[in-house]
C-alpha cells in the first residue's frame, strides 16, 4: 500500500493514528474541521491542543478539505461517533477501505458505526479498529496492541500490514460486530468505574464492577451476534480493563467527577474532548431493553447522567436480588 493514508479527525486519537501511519512510511493527510488547527499542525508539526509536547512526523500534512482524501489508499475515520454520519456525507465517494476508529452507537438510528459508514459509502470495504489505547501513549511509540476487524480477509490483512509498526501490533478478526460492541459498551462501564473511584468505594467494588460489567457486555454482544472470543479479546476485555483503571480515560474521569458529587451536565460542558460513553449509555439502554437484555450497570449510568443521587443509585444496584453467577 504505497499511496497516502487519510485520517478524518485531528483530535488526540486521530493525530496519534496519523503518527503511526507516518512512522510506517506512509504520507498522511490529516483532516481537521478547524482552520487554525490545520495551520498550526502544518506550521509547527505539533498538535498541542490534543497531544501536547509530542512532535509530529513531517510526513503528516493537515488539511481542511475532505476532497484531498479522495485518492488515498485507505481512510481512517476518527470523528466523534454522533458526528460521523454528517462528516462521511461530505467525504468524496470512494471504493477504498474505510477504517472506523470511533466507538459508539448512533443515537437516532441505533446503528453501529460500521453500519453508518457502510450506508454512507456502500462501495467501500468497512473495517473497525478498536482496542486498549490511550492516544498519548500510541503517539509516543509505547507498545500497543489492537483489534482490526473486517469481513474480507485479504482487505484486513492488507490494512494490518499498512498500519503495523514495531510498537503498534494489530490482530485481525472477521468479527466486526464484536469489535464494535466491545468499544461502545466499555465506555459506559468506564463511567461506572469512575463513579466508584470518585465516591471512594474501594478497589473491591471496582474489580467487581469490571467483572459484572464484562458479563453485561458479553450478554449484549452475544445477543447482537458477536463472538465470545472477540469480547474476551483486545477490543472487549482489554479495552474495558484499560478504561476502567485510569483517570487518563475521558469516560472514567467523567464518572469520577460524578462520584465526587459534581453534576454530569456541568462536567460535560466544561470538557474539550468527548466522553463517548455519556452519549452511548442511553442508546445502549434502549437497544438492550428492546432486545430483552438485562444491563443493570448501564441503567445505573443512565440514571446518574440524568442527575440521580450517587448513593441512591449505588444502593439500588446493591439491593438487586441475589443470583447465580
Amino acid at each position: 500500500m504505497s499511496r497516502a493514508i487519510g485520517v478524518v479527525g485531528a483530535g488526540a486519537w486521530g493525530t496519534a493514528l496519523a503518527q503511526v501511519a507516518a512512522a510506517n512510511g506512509h504520507a498522511v493527510r490529516l483532516w481537521a474541521r478547524d482552520p487554525a488547527l490545520v495551520a498550526a499542525i502544518n506550521a509547527t508539526h505539533r498538535n498541542d491542543g490534543y497531544l501536547p509536547g509530542i512532535p509530529l512526523s513531517p510526513h503528516i500534512r493537515a488539511t481542511g478539505d475532505l476532497n484531498e482524501l479522495a485518492d488515498t489508499a485507505a481512510t481512517l475515520i476518527v470523528t466523534p461517533a454522533q458526528a460521523m454520519r454528517s462528516v462521511l456525507a461530505q467525504l468524496p465517494a470512494t471504493t477504498q477501505p474505510l477504517v472506523v476508529c470511533c466507538k459508539g452507537i448512533e443515537a437516532h438510528t441505533h446503528r453501529l458505526m460500521s453500519e453508518v459508514a457502510q450506508e454512507q459509502h456502500p462501495a467501500s470495504p468497512v473495517l473497525v479498529l478498536s482496542g486498549p489505547t490511550f492516544a498519548h501513549e500510541v503517539a509516543r511509540g509505547l507498545p500497543t496492541a489492537v483489534t482490526l476487524a473486517g469481513e474480507e480477509e485479504a482487505t484486513r490483512a492488507l490494512l494490518a500490514t499498512a498500519i503495523a509498526a514495531p510498537h503498534f501490533r494489530p490482530y485481525a478478526t472477521g468479527d466486526v460486530i464484536g469489535a464494535e460492541i466491545g468499544g461502545a459498551v466499555k465506555n459506559v462501564l468506564a463511567i461506572a468505574c469512575g463513579v466508584v473511584d470518585g465516591a471512594g468505594l474501594g478497589q473491591n467494588a471496582r474489580a467487581a464492577l469490571i467483572a459484572r460489567g464484562f458479563a453485561e457486555m458479553t450478554r449484549f454482544g452475544l445477543a447482537k451476534g458477536a463472538r465470545a472470543e472477540t469480547l474476551a479479546g483486545l477490543s472487549g476485555l482489554g479495552d474495558l480493563v484499560l478504561t476502567c483503571s485510569s483517570t487518563a480515560s475521558r469516560n472514567f474521569s467523567l464518572g469520577a467527577g460524578i462520584g465526587r458529587g459534581e453534576a454530569a451536565a456541568a462536567l460535560m460542558t466544561n470538557r474539550r474532548t468527548v466522553a463517548e460513553g455519556a452519549f452511548t449509555a442511553p442508546v445502549l439502554r434502549e437497544v438492550a431493553h428492546a432486545m430483552g437484555v438485562e444491563m443493570p450497570i448501564t441503567d445505573a449510568v443512565c440514571r446518574l447522567l440524568d442527575g440521580a443521587e450517587v448513593r441512591e443509585v449505588i444502593d439500588a444496584l446493591l439491593a438487586r436480588p441475589l443470583r447465580e453467577e
